[in-house]
């Protein structure tokens, strides 16, 4: 009985020729046959007070399956006149049949059979292959419009009958086959004409999906390289920061060499003018003889404020020390700094290449998109060549059937709207193709932008190479100062060396004196004898060894006063290098 309301609809339907209402009878009794269809093996619901049998439940599905559906549910629960569950389906079969979408919805709900097993038994209708067949006859409805209103209706109440007679074939129905195959040819034209409408709108939705990812893709583009140029402003402050730095170490070691140059020409100038004195000093060593005591105690007392002063030197020589195994751990630093800029140049180069691969993707989808789009036109130039042949196929019935002329002329008339209707969708189509160049011209200057922004990349990469250089050159020249500097210490440590033995001497000459101190010499009558040879004493050898022993002690006071004065000499330029490199 299904197959047989739907091919009856589908004849009378053609032969009406029009859009039909919800009095057609033909329309009416398909309704029912769909509804018993659907009832069949369906699961009853008991509750305390009653049984409930209805179709509402798994037609409820749909929307879950099937998400353009969502639409006819909202508006048949917003029916007012609707109040039992019955009737809610009734008026869902009548809005999916006027939106020509029954077959796909009942589609979904067929492939679905785990969920219909809760409303329907093992051996219904739904359940078995028989639905299919009848999901695959109801694409056949897509032919014919409906307009029916279902707001005025009162589907609670219906009783669904199904009238047998309408299905018995009549003589008279015969001789109007002809006629109804020429009207079948020109609506299956218009259907054909409107496939290639919907094909052509999921072709303009799919169009317009991927412009909104290349859009997506775009402006993720724009975020990675605005990334990239904040991560090299930052590589630029720092290697302003380095080379500052580097700066100020060259100030800091030529102000250093200077002073160590001043510092070598003093003491040259120093040595040259104590040569001098000394040889003055050894004249005038005489005089001084009387105020040598005084002397020595000053001596003493300098003594002991030089040897605190060592102290203070030595003090000042870890500092030092502590301050060039800083250096040290800053120069490590600013190497594992320069490895990482190495490697975020890496990075950006390997950044670089990935859109450069993105945009020769991008072209090749503009070209695909450029083939589709001649496509496109070329299936417009098509229609316009079908749609004139068919009216060339109007104009042949026309003449040939001048009975029927005003059910034609208003065929023509519908058909006129609906070439109206195309054209206003071509104008559609060529606006959003437009558009689509429009687009195309866009991502053309994006990238042209994209292709400066690598060139202005490549340049500050140079720039980079070239401060790698300079910071390799401020690093050797860091190393000869260094060199200078070892050399320098290993000359104060020669120094020290020569401090250490000329107090040695002194103590020696002081050991020496002391002794001499100590002995007195005997009278003349005492001393006849020498206590070593015990050999007699005369006049002349008595006054001999008296002189010898005075010239002796001189000699020795004077040696005493010129090392005295060379250590003074000596510490005094120590302390003077010392102060001024721990100021520096």
């Amino acid at each position: 009985m299904a197959k047989l309301s739907i091919k009856g609809l589908i004849e009378s339907a053609l032969s009406f020729g029009r859009t039909l209402d919800s009095d057609y009878p033909p329309l009416q009794q398909f309704f029912v046959v769909m509804e018993h269809c659907l009832k069949h093996g369906l699961k009853v619901r008991k509750s305390f007070l009653s049984s409930n049998k209805t179709i509402w439940g798994p037609l409820e599905l749909v929307e879950k399956l099937y998400p353009e559906a969502e639409e006819i549910g909202a508006s048949v629960r917003d029916l007012p006149g609707l109040k039992t569950p019955l009737g809610r389906a009734r008026a869902w079969l009548r809005l999916a049949l006027m939106q020509k979408k029954m077959a796909d919805y009942l589609r979904c709900l067929i492939i679905q059979r785990d969920l219909l097993s809760e409303f329907y038994e093992y051996h219904a209708l739904m359940m078995e292959e028989e639905g299919a067949v009848i999901v695959g006859l109801l694409v056949g409805l897509n032919v014919i419009d409906a307009n029916l209103c279902v707001k005025g209706e009162d589907l609670d109440s219906q009783v669904g009958v199904i009238d047998f007679s309408m299905y018995l074939k009549n003589e008279d129905d015969i001789g109007n086959k002809e006629r109804n195959v020429q009207i079948a040819a020109i609506l299956d034209q218009k259907n054909y004409v409107e496939e290639l409408n919907r094909q052509l709108n999921s072709t303009v939705i799919s169009l317009h999906s991927r412009v909104d990812s290349l859009e997506k893709s775009n402006t993720k583009l724009i975020e990675e390289l605005a990334i990239a140029k904040n991560n090299i402003i930052k590589l630029q402050e720092e290697n302003h920061q380095l080379r500052s730095e580097n700066k100020l170490i060259l100030m800091k070691t030529q102000q250093h060499l200077e002073v160590t140059k001043v510092d070598v020409e003093a003491e040259l100038q120093t040595y040259k003018h104590s040569r001098q004195g000394l040889d003055e000093m050894y004249n005038e060593a005489r005089r001084q003889l009387r105020d040598e005591s005084q002397l020595r105690q000053d001596v003493e007392n300098e003594l002991a404020v030089q040897v605190s002063m060592k102290h203070e030197i030595e003090l000042a020589m870890k500092l030092l020390e502590k301050d060039i195994h800083e250096k040290q751990d800053t120069l490590i630093g600013l190497r594992q700094q320069l490895e990482e800029v190495k490697a975020i140049n890496i990075e950006m180069y390997q950044k670089l290449q990935g859109s450069e691969d993105s945009m020769k993707e991008k072209n090749e989808i503009i070209a695909r998109l450029e083939e589709k789009t001649n496509k496109i036109t070329v299936a417009m130039r098509q229609l316009e060549q079908r749609l004139q042949q068919a009216e060339k196929a109007q104009m042949e019935a026309e003449d040939e059937d001048k009975k029927h002329l005003q059910e034609c002329q208003s065929k023509s008339d519908s058909l006129q709207k609906q070439i109206s209707q195309k054209e206003k969708q071509l104008a559609q189509l060529e606006t959003d193709l437009k558009i689509e160049k429009e687009w195309r011209q866009t991502l053309q200057e994006d990238l042209q932008k994209e292709k400066d922004a690598l060139s202005h990349l490549r340049n500050e990469t140079g720039q980079l190479i070239s401060l790698k250089k300079e910071f390799l050159n401020l690093q050797d020249e860091n190393q000869q100062l260094k060199k200078i500097y070892h050399e320098q210490e290993q000359a104060l440590q020669e120094l020290g060396n020569k401090l250490s033995e000329s107090k040695l001497k002194i103590e020696d000459i002081k050991e020496a004196n002391k002794a001499l101190q100590g002995l007195v010499w005997l009278k003349d009558k005492e001393a006849t004898h020498c206590k070593l040879c015990e050999k007699e004493f005369s006049l002349s050898k008595r006054k001999t060894w008296q002189l010898l022993h005075l010239h002796v002690s001189q000699t020795l006071h004077l040696l005493l006063l010129l090392l005295c004065h060379q250590l003074q000499y000596q510490y005094a330029l120590v302390l003077d290098s010392v102060v001024r490199r721990t100021k520096e």
